[in-house]
């Protein structure tokens, strides 16, 4: 589990083939190797991987073939950029919101405009995960922990303050970028278990209906 809220970044030095899955070289990481371990949980880019070898400056791990299919990490290519996260340690401060690293989708950035200091940019989101996206409420992007602006149709709004633009890679986004997309896990189930009542209401309904002979 994490919280969105990007530690630092790392560069990928390689994207080995491994059959079906491939081996991913990270390096130029600002976290001692003696704070990583082989098998500890690790969000790249929003993508939650396992450590499978701690190198000098970075580490080493497995990319299934449907996450190398499903997110931004197909994309990528050797010299990329990515946001890292370590896992929530129980008692840390929860400063951004719950994140599981397991991504819904990819998003493109339709726009970037500068406000100020600050950046305004709009994400186009895959219609099937945009119902889960609320105004104020929080979003994954690139696995950082961020509030939405504005919501419309599939698109969606965001600020990003300089701080974010300066120790993530969000500030080389720009139109036509693809990100990886998590959304709210309570939206998700919130979502689900209306859709159950919505079931069973129906169910109900029904059952009455036939007992009073309108169908059959």
């Amino acid at each position: 589990m994490f919280t969105g809220l990007v530690e630092t970044t790392a560069r990928i030095a390689s994207v080995t083939p491994k059959g079906p899955m491939a081996l991913l070289a990270l390096r130029e990481l600002a976290i001692e190797p003696s704070e990583l371990e082989v098998g500890a949980s690790i969000a790249v880019s929003g993508v939650c991987l396992t450590v499978t070898a701690v190198r000098d400056g970075g580490f080493d791990a497995d990319v299934s073939s449907e996450t190398l299919a499903l997110t931004t990490l197909g994309l990528l290519g050797a010299g990329s950029r990515v946001n890292i996260e370590r896992s929530l340690r129980l008692g840390d401060r929860m400063g951004g919101h719950i994140v599981l690293g397991h991504v819904d989708g990819v998003g493109t950035v339709a726009s970037v405009e500068i406000v100020g200091g600050a950046w305004c940019v709009v994400v186009d989101a895959p219609s099937d995960l945009a119902r889960f996206i609320a105004p104020k409420g929080s979003v994954t992007v690139d696995g950082c922990s961020l509030t939405v602006n504005r919501v419309a149709g599939d698109t969606f709004e965001l600020m990003l303050v300089p701080h974010t633009l300066a120790v993530t890679v969000l500030g080389g986004w720009k139109a036509g970028t693809r990100v990886n997309l998590e959304v709210d896990v309570l939206a998700r189930y919130v979502a689900r278990q209306l859709q159950v009542d919505a079931r069973t209401s129906d169910d109900s309904l029904l059952s009455k209906l036939k007992e009073a002979g309108f169908t059959s």
